[in-house]
């Protein structure tokens, strides 16, 4: 299992839990002291991104994407923000 630490510019923490194969997500847990409303949406983001490249840019567009269609309010952390933790997890700079 592959873990990652982020500290938001406004303070708060995203944590990453994931596993990989040939550089795409198989499996994450993303937990922190941000806030998403509504919580319970969490665990349909980390689905959405079962699958997904470990770039940046693609991160970012599918969780902004999933922030739009779900129309989830996000505070304390941007969909940026989640991308770097997510590809430090998986082993990149982010």
């Amino acid at each position: 299992m592959l873990r990652s630490e982020y500290k938001a510019e406004g303070g708060k923490l995203i944590k990453v839990q994931l596993s990989k194969e040939d550089n795409q997500i198989t499996f994450i847990k993303i937990t922190g002291d941000f806030f998403m409303h509504p919580e319970d949406l969490i665990e349909d983001l980390e689905r959405s991104l079962i699958g997904c490249t470990i770039d940046e840019e693609t991160i970012i567009e599918r969780i902004k994407r999933f922030i739009e269609e779900r129309e989830v309010a996000l505070l304390g952390a941007t969909p940026e923000d989640f991308a770097k933790c997510i590809v430090r997890a998986g082993g990149g700079g982010g």
